[in-house]
């Protein structure tokens, strides 16, 4: 009987438990980042002249350093704060992307055509 007991311990022990509080903080501050990163990145795609696809490459660069630094803010163990990888790499990676066209277009109009 001691050994079964040992066992449901163990196996008990292997399941992750989330804070459902945290976990959703942590989703925030990942969106917040993405989305001010995008406005960011938009903006200097302005001003630096991006047209076309060279611009959306520009974007996807920036998120793809976004989600290394998300990562790395993370100590690259993204099981300890999120329930799965795709969470950290990609929630959020195309919702920012309407943030970044507009202020790219915004920035490119001043500093290019006005």
């Amino acid at each position: 009987m001691g050994s079964s007991e040992k066992r449901s311990k163990d196996v008990m022990s292997d399941i992750p438990t989330f804070s459902g509080e945290n976990l959703q903080k942590n989703l925030k501050v990942i969106q917040n980042s993405r989305t001010f990163l995008s406005i960011i990145a938009g903006v200097l795609a302005g001003i630096i002249g991006f047209n076309g696809l060279t611009g959306f490459v520009f974007y996807f660069v920036v998120m793809l350093i976004t989600s290394v630094g998300l990562m790395a803010k993370a100590g690259f163990s993204a099981d300890l704060y999120f329930d799965s990888w795709n969470r950290v790499l990609f929630d959020g990676f195309l919702g920012g992307l309407m943030s970044f066209v507009l202020f790219w277009t915004f920035a490119y109009d001043l500093v290019h055509i006005f």
